[in-house]
């Protein structure tokens, strides 16, 4: 019961190098044999995470130093995952904040900084990519000063240890320059000043028990698992708990089954844990997030945790269109409900309501990327169904319509900068600043209404011809800012149900870029292509080529068809308008007409008028 034990997370912005540092940690610690064949970005073990190389759910791993037992939380970057952020800053003592030498502090740093500091961790700021070509450390040590300070940062939070690292190279120093200046060419140097700077957790064994619940996880042998860090007290198994929702909440009895800690990535039963313990418990079926494991006779709940409401709104509905259930294996709406009910457990950030209309429910999140990565799962996982365009979510504050906010930071080359300043503009946009960086880029911050970013990410690619970075942070609410234009091409139709073939795509080739390509079924209602203008128009997609017994010279001339646009979740989601769907299937992504005939789609144009 008297083992050193230090709890940090490990906090940055998306591609900082948080895993890969990880990565470095966990090698360097001896956690993997000499001969052990590790992957890269090991704790990304998520086949959404590996694809896109982001980090979604926050994880647990334990490394040892020194005799020291260091637990780590890996922490997702991007702020639609804060519900994950906020529930790993519940269980740890102080927090490893990484900036990469070149970017310095991009918004979603910011975003989890905020969360730290108010909870009163301080943070140890660790300069990585040191080595990369057009590395300004001092900046970046300056630039995080001055966001600590922003942030409303104390004294001590303020007087922050520096460690100067290269994830990739696996080495850290104290003072700037090379490997092996300080400390060696290694961690040595971020392993020694966690042990220094990140106190012990201070709890009595003897007390009675408190454990929060900060995440859960499920196995078909043990049924649902717990995690959290004991605050006081001594835990074993076979114990009697009560599971109480906070000190006014209900309470439930129950039993302790097994209880293990993390050892590298790995899971191991213990006989005993105390405070400071981040542990694994099973055997209590109506455990949930946020609730506190106590003692029986002596009950000590903490109040529930506090996540952030989620600012944006989607429908998910059965799907009705003509090609329904041919590919999935889920398809109703009792199934689709009962997988959003199980998404709830452990998704603290995403809420779920039914709706008046029949397989229609309405699901809120934290952002886009929040929803298509649940939606990307439900796939995976082999469900059907349709989605609405996003809506944000507005609130009454003192009687006035307010909308939420957000703050973007886009990088782009000099070049694309009028054409992203006007676009920016145009989605009533309020530039904040503006700064060159000296080598042919500059970094553009705004605020701007959340509907304003809804579809902007493919824009932006376009505007900047990929080259362009931009990144965004809910920031408040704030009065309704009036009315943002839509799309501004319309969209190309079919009139008819059937597959698709080369010579009707060739006749419609000059009347926009196409979503379709030949052999592709296609239905009445279904959108097979973007209109080179800004009206619907409804087209004939499975046109085929009327034979004659007469032979002309020059009639049998290839048809040449442009390449049709990859429609991926993301895109049609930020594509689609109010009366579209997206209908989404294990092997296909398909948008639709809300309404699938033509005079259905009149006669509810005339009702909304």
């Amino acid at each position: 019961m008297t083992k050193q034990i230090r709890n940090i997370a490990i906090i940055a912005h998306v591609d900082h190098g948080k895993t890969t540092m990880v990565d470095q940690l966990l090698r360097q610690s001896g956690t993997f044999a000499d001969h052990e064949k590790v992957v890269d970005t090991v704790m990304d073990n998520n086949a959404i995470e590996r694809e896109r190389g982001i980090t979604i759910l926050a994880k647990n791993c334990a490394v040892s130093w020194n005799g020291t037992h260091i637990n780590i939380v890996d922490t997702p970057g991007h702020a639609d995952f804060g519900g994950e952020v906020e529930r790993a800053l519940s269980m740890v003592d102080g927090v490893v904040l990484l900036i990469d030498a070149q970017e310095g502090p991009m918004p979603q740093t910011r975003f989890v900084t905020k969360k730290a500091l108010a909870l009163g961790l301080k943070p140890i700021v660790v300069v990585n990519k040191v080595d990369k070509p057009g590395a300004k450390p001092d900046a970046v040590i300056n630039a995080a000063f001055d966001l600590f300070d922003k942030l409303g940062a104390n004294d001590e939070q303020l007087d922050f240890p520096v460690v100067y690292a290269s994830g990739i190279n696996g080495w850290s120093s104290l003072e700037e320059g090379a490997p092996g200046e300080q400390w060696g060419p290694d961690m040595s140097a971020l392993f020694e000043t966690v042990l220094k700077h990140v106190q012990p957790h201070a709890g009595n064994p003897d007390a009675p028990l408190q454990l929060q619940i900060s995440a859960l996880d499920y196995n078909s042998f043990v049924g649902r698992i717990g995690v959290g860090r004991i605050s006081q007290g001594t835990i074993k198994p076979g114990m009697q708990v009560a599971v109480m929702e906070g000190p006014d909440g209900k309470s439930v009895n129950g039993r302790i089954n097994q209880v293990l800690t993390f050892q590298g990535l790995d899971r191991v039963q213990v006989t005993e844990a105390g405070p400071g313990e981040i542990v694994l418990i099973n055997g209590i079926e109506d455990i949930g997030i946020g609730v506190t494991v106590t003692d029986v006779a002596n009950p000590s709940p903490l109040p529930m945790l506090k996540v952030d409401e989620p600012t944006l709104t989607m429908n998910f509905c059965v799907n009705t269109s003509p090609l329904a259930g041919r590919e999935g294996k889920f398809v109703t709406s009792r199934q689709i409900w009962d997988r959003l009910q199980k998404e709830l457990q452990h998704n603290v950030a995403l809420r779920v309501s039914e709706t008046g209309e029949d397989g229609v429910f309405e699901v809120c999140g934290r952002g886009e990327l929040h929803l298509t990565i649940l939606l990307e799962n439900m796939r995976r996982e082999g469900y059907e169904l349709a989605v609405s365009k996003p809506r944000v979510m507005f609130k009454d504050i003192d009687g006035v319509k307010s909308e939420p906010m957000e703050l973007v930071t886009a990088d782009v080359e000099e070049i694309h900068q009028g054409g992203v300043m006007q676009a920016l503009g145009l989605r009533k946009g309020e530039m904040i600043n503006m700064e060159p960086d000296g080598h042919g880029r500059v970094r553009l911050e705004y605020r701007i209404p959340a509907r304003g970013l809804i579809g902007f990410s493919n824009e932006f690619m376009n505007l900047t011809r990929g080259s362009g970075l931009i990144s965004s942070i809910f920031d408040g609410y704030e009065a309704h800012k009036g009315e943002i234009g839509g799309r501004k091409n319309g969209v190309l139709i079919s009139m008819d149900d059937g597959e698709i073939f080369t010579y009707a795509l060739g006749k419609l080739d000059d009347r926009g870029r196409m979503f379709v390509k030949p052999n592709d079924p296609v239905y009445e209602g279904m959108i097979v292509g973007i209109h080179s203008r800004d009206n619907d128009l409804v087209v004939n997609a499975t046109r085929t080529k009327q034979l004659t017994n007469f032979r002309v010279s020059g009639k049998e001339d290839a048809i040449k068809i442009t390449p049709p646009i990859d429609l991926t979740l993301e895109y049609g989601v930020d594509f689609i308008d109010d009366d579209e769907l997206v209908e989404i299937t294990p092997k296909s992504i398909r948008l639709r007409k809300r309404h699938l005939s033509e005079h259905e789609r009149k006669r509810a144009a005339r009702e909304s008028n």
